[in-house]
């Protein structure tokens, strides 16, 4: 896309503006690093444009509070305050799980991921946010706890204007075709492979 202009034009009917402003379905996916970052930063325009954010964490640990939020949260709290920006809501669904999985906890992890999209469901139906980020989300679908022909139909059918932002690795085929922007990130080099953990400010 050249300076920002598609490269076809199709012949649906629409003019450019209702073209430009239909709600996107994005996955950010692959091996690589930065794939909720960039979905926390789309969260970082939309309420700058006023939406309402609500962002929905399926695998990160409930006791784990990661850096952006605390700042989406606090901009929550300045939208109530001034009315700038708009509202913010994240939540985690259950009680927080690895996507590496631990053993004995596999029927409660599934539980609370299967609650959590039925949350997600109600809210789309209901037309909460203007903006969901479906945080990790591939990793249910992944391991059959929550079906993925029901989370394409739904995504795909949400009524309004909602923009879906869902990331974590192994997107699902039926999902990717579904989507309207996907990327996927291929890792190329992380400290890690050569043993250096986490740190603030780049991992949380």
């Amino acid at each position: 896309m050249p300076q920002g202009k598609p490269t076809t034009v199709p012949d649906d009917g629409l003019t450019t503006r209702q073209r430009r402003n239909r709600p996107l379905l994005v996955v950010h996916t692959g091996a690589g690093k930065g794939k909720s970052t960039a979905a926390f930063g789309l969260a970082l325009r939309g309420w700058n444009q006023g939406w309402r954010i609500g962002v929905f964490q399926f695998v990160k640990s409930a006791k784990w509070r990661i850096g952006e939020q605390t700042v989406l949260e606090r901009l929550g709290r300045l939208h109530e305050e001034t009315g700038e920006g708009g509202p913010v809501q994240w939540h985690k669904m259950g009680s927080g799980w690895s996507w590496s999985r631990k053993q004995g906890e596999a029927e409660d992890h599934e539980l609370a991921a299967r609650e959590g999209w039925a949350e997600i469901k109600r809210r789309l139906a209901d037309e909460t946010h203007d903006l969901l980020v479906l945080d990790e989300f591939t990793y249910p679908m992944k391991w059959g706890w929550v079906d993925v022909d029901d989370v394409v139909e739904a995504l795909t059918s949400r009524p309004g204007h909602q923009h879906v932002v869902i990331t974590g690795r192994d997107a699902h085929p039926t999902l990717v075709e579904a989507a309207d922007l996907v990327t996927e990130m291929a890792k190329v080099k992380h400290p890690m492979d050569v043993g250096q953990k986490g740190q603030k400010g780049i991992e949380w």
